[in-house]
């Protein structure tokens, strides 16, 4: 008599856990959600364009005045970015440091983190995510004095042929690659010059304008491919591999520190760790741009955890001590990494404030995003009484 008892059942996946949990929004308001965040992005995009445009016939009559104007309006993207992530993408700010960043971290009383780095410096992040920059872009809006409007970024060469954005950023003094150290050292070297370049008040001083360069030595942002590709070079040079990162590349980073010793202190390094990305995954598979603008699914938390080094300290006289150093500095940061993955948390901050500090990316006041638009309405202010005086003259003849 056969046996009566059931067939073991297969066993059935879970169902899929996004980090951030379920979509707070429907498709309906998601697309509701996509349509008001890009007309304000792309309107905000168009202006600062325009206004750049406007602007650029300065670089004739004044190179110096001419680029304090490109920072305005490198100023105003950040804020744009700034906006458009707390209206549609509010999340939680979670930083801590150790004992070499100790009291250039702080909260006001409203709540929002200030930053207290120097005005000229080299900052390094691991690459999680494409929306990385836009994280670090605010820190530069949150540092006293502010620094939104003097951020550099390495740049693909093929960014520069999107409208509107390869050429505002062209404006913005931004540096495009194309990832071969032949074709890019000379245009490297001259986009790192200006950055260099001491100027001359009126009264004679000398100064160096601001500059924070941000730098991504892994290349690109984490994924599985960019894992089993840095697992077999660590295999083919012969390097231990990483857990949570990819093996940094020290070439670029190299020049760059060589190009700018002597004008530059500090590289500040950051950790940056996404939420309930589960271990052994990728953040670029749950925080879509569509995803955390639109469907209301931004992480729930981006975790920064900051050191410095002084470049003084830093072996700049020979390549292959470099890129031991980096790997040592990219070492530690998996084990930080290690840390979070395990506990939810990098560790507390070494000094100065206990714990960590939360806060979100937010700005200082709800109606800064005026600032966008404003130099474009200076302008047509300007128009307006010109013509209105070409009128007049017309008249009175």
């Amino acid at each position: 008599m056969p046996s009566l008892k059931k067939a073991p059942q297969p066993i059935v996946a879970s169902e899929f856990v996004h980090p951030a949990g379920k979509a707070k929004y429907g498709r309906f308001r998601s697309y509701v959600r996509a349509l008001t965040f890009s007309v304000y992005f792309m309107s905000g995009i168009i202006v600062t364009h325009l206004t750049q445009i406007l602007g650029s016939p300065l670089y004739f009559v004044d190179k110096d005045l001419y680029y304090a104007y490109m920072s305005l309006t490198k100023a105003n993207f950040g804020l744009l970015t700034t906006t458009m992530t707390q209206w549609w993408a509010p999340t939680v700010i979670r930083v801590s440091g150790d004992a070499s960043v100790a009291g250039q971290l702080s909260l006001t009383p409203d709540g929002r983190i200030e930053c207290a780095f120097p005005e000229r410096l080299v900052l390094i992040a691991n690459h999680q995510i494409y929306t990385d920059w836009l994280y670090l872009w605010w820190v530069g809006y949150t540092n006293n004095p502010q620094m939104h409007g003097h951020i550099y970024i390495i740049l693909k060469e093929s960014l520069k042929w999107i409208p509107f954005i390869g050429p505002g950023c062209m404006f913005l003094s931004f540096i495009f690659l194309s990832r071969k150290m032949a074709t890019d050292r000379p245009r490297l070297a001259h986009r790192l010059g200006k950055l260099k370049a001491v100027h001359k008040r009126s009264d004679g001083q000398e100064y160096i304008n601001p500059m924070w360069l941000l730098l991504f030595p892994e290349g690109t942002n984490l994924s599985g491919n960019g894992r089993k590709k840095s697992a077999a070079w660590a295999e083919k040079s012969g390097q231990a591999d990483l857990q949570h990162l990819m093996l940094p590349r020290s070439t670029g980073m190299y020049f760059c520190l060589s190009e700018l010793k002597g004008t530059v202190d500090y590289v500040y390094d950051c950790a940056v760790a996404y939420e309930g990305v589960p271990r052994g995954k990728y953040g670029e598979d749950y925080f879509s741009l569509a995803g955390t603008y639109f469907q209301g699914r931004p992480p729930k938390s981006v975790n920064f955890y900051w050191r410095r080094f002084a470049v003084a300290d830093i072996p700049l006289g020979n390549a292959e001590e470099f890129d031991l150093w980096l790997r040592k500095v990219w070492r530690e940061k998996d084990e930080l990494l290690e840390q979070y993955v395990a506990t939810g948390r990098f560790p507390a901050n070494g000094a100065g404030i206990k714990g960590h500090i939360e806060t979100e990316v937010k700005t200082k006041y709800w109606w800064e995003f005026v600032k966008i638009f404003t130099m474009l309405g200076a302008f047509g202010l300007i128009f307006n009484v010109i013509l209105k005086v070409l009128r007049q003259t017309l008249r009175g003849r």
